[in-house]
């Protein structure tokens, strides 16, 4: 039996159960068309289930020394060590990830369970001093209660478990809603392995189900005290105006629309390495994947070329044949809209220096330049594999281009000049950009997120303990207050 027969269910209260809606979510690989799972799709009944369980659960795991929670990780990273090779098949079966990315995957998974099984000893409390004598102010650090996880379909067992596992190691518990292309890697697996791990039912539970049937109940829920959204600018938004209606905290991880930028003093070759990694690892389904990369006249022949060649050398097919750099995009739909993206785009005066061709979900690679001022793929967020070059002239001229978008996630700016690249980041406004390097980076410890509408909030290390725990103050007095009446 393999996983997409194992765990084709709903986990609610530690159960494996069919959903009772009345319609199936069939996942489907996206690289050949088979039909790997089909699962009924939980209603809103369930949605409340899933929540009260969690409730029920959370009291006596929050209060669980953390020594013992942290025990539970231990055991995950064990699992996904022993069943590495299983739980690649999967990732390659049905996100369509080449064994490059099924790699990076698993890597930073095992790493963010490393650090969670550090967060359970994270928070600390304080003692501050008080204007009236005889007063003791303390604060402690407490789970918020139950959380709330929608993740995405691009990196979905690596996007559940960056928030699953801190939340649940900091004494949440938590109700995940994987992404509808991708229930098994981005929920069915991770209930698993945390079932076998032997966490306490009821802490985790995953629910696969759509907006169609459930609206907004997910987030509407009087249960969960915060909601951790990754995914679209577009949904994102939606998900922080219900949830600020509901007076929930909303962590939300959105789109990008990254510029690598090469000043006139890079490392050329090197550039083009980063720049083409950058924008087509995993077929571009990537928020922090370069968009746009940006060249200074003074080398941008020299850089093109090279650029343009890379890119015509990619490998486009089957995922899981190692020589393989581009699988297909998650499905025909998003393969349709990139393909008529590019199509709009050379229409309107853009010049093709490389149209890839579109067969099913295979899309290979497009590298446009000569892109009109007024163009709207030089702002928006492009989910594929495309790929703009736009010439500048000096630092100036570059950062304004760069911050020319209404998106503010990553970046990365090559130079020789290290203070030099210091300086030009410094200027761009994002929550990150790396100097002489790629755009696409996520680490444990490091705050992860970004700016204007790529997000609010941070995610990993310390802003795990701001984001699933909420601080509250206890007073004593040892003498006697005096009051006014």
């Amino acid at each position: 039996m393999s996983y997409f027969d194992e765990l084709a269910y709903q986990f609610i209260d530690g159960e494996w159960r069919s959903g009772s809606g009345s319609w199936d979510i069939v996942d489907f690989n996206p690289y050949n068309g088979e039909k790997l799972s089909s699962i009924a799709v939980a209603t809103v009944e369930e949605i409340d289930q899933a929540y009260r369980a969690a409730e029920r659960a959370q009291r006596e795991w929050g209060a669980t020394n953390p020594y013992t929670r942290r025990l539970v990780f231990e055991r995950a990273l064990r699992i996904i060590d022993e069943r590495e090779d299983e739980l690649g098949a999967a990732i390659a079966a049905e996100v369509g990830g080449t064994l490059a990315k099924v790699g990076f995957e698993l890597h930073l998974v095992r790493e963010f369970l490393r650090e969670a099984m550090q967060l359970a000893l994270r928070p600390e409390g304080r003692i501050l001093p008080s204007p009236i004598d005889g007063k003791e102010n303390r604060l402690y650090r407490l789970p918020v209660g139950v959380v709330g996880v929608i993740s995405p379909f691009n990196f979905p067992f690596l996007l559940s478990i960056k928030s699953v596992a801190p939340a649940l190691a900091l004494g949440n518990a938590v109700v995940l809603k994987p992404h509808q292309n991708t229930p098994i890697c981005g929920g069915g697996l991770v209930a698993k392995i945390f079932e076998e791990a032997g966490l306490p039912a009821g802490l985790l539970n995953v629910v696969v189900t759509d907006i169609a049937e459930i609206g907004d109940a997910l987030i509407e829920h009087p249960v969960p005290k915060t909601i951790s959204f990754t995914g679209s600018e577009k949904v994102g938004r939606h998900v922080a105006t219900v949830a600020a209606a509901n007076f929930k905290h909303a962590i939300l991880e959105l789109g990008g629309n990254s510029a690598l930028v090469v000043l006139d003093d890079a490392d050329i070759d090197y550039a083009v390495d980063a720049a083409v990694f950058s924008r087509f690892v995993h077929q571009g389904q990537v928020c922090m994947a370069a968009n746009r990369v940006l060249v200074d006249r003074a080398v941008e022949r020299e850089f093109t070329e090279k650029f343009v060649a890379k890119v015509a050398s990619l490998k486009v097919g089957d995922p899981t044949d190692p020589g393989t750099h581009i699988g297909p995009l998650i499905n025909e739909g998003q393969a349709e809209a990139i393909a008529a993206l590019v199509d709009r785009a050379v229409a309107d005066g853009a010049s093709a220096l490389l149209h890839g061709e579109t067969r099913g979900t295979l899309v290979a690679p497009s590298v446009l330049g000569g892109l009109p001022a007024d163009s709207p793929l030089l702002t928006q967020e492009i989910f594929g594999p495309v790929v703009l070059l736009i010439p500048f002239d000096g630092d100036d001229e570059a950062v304004r281009i760069t911050n020319a978008t209404p998106y503010g996630l990553s970046g990365a700016v090559h130079t020789g000049d290290i203070e030099r690249g210091v300086r030009f980041a410094k200027r761009v406004d994002t929550g990150m950009i790396h100097i002489n390097d790629g755009t696409v980076h996520d680490e444990p410890i490091v705050p992860f997120g970004g700016e204007k509408s790529s997000g609010v909030g941070r995610l990993n290390g310390e802003a795990m303990v701001e984001a699933f725990t909420t601080t509250k103050w206890i007073s004593i007095q040892h003498g006697r207050s005096q009051f006014p009446f």
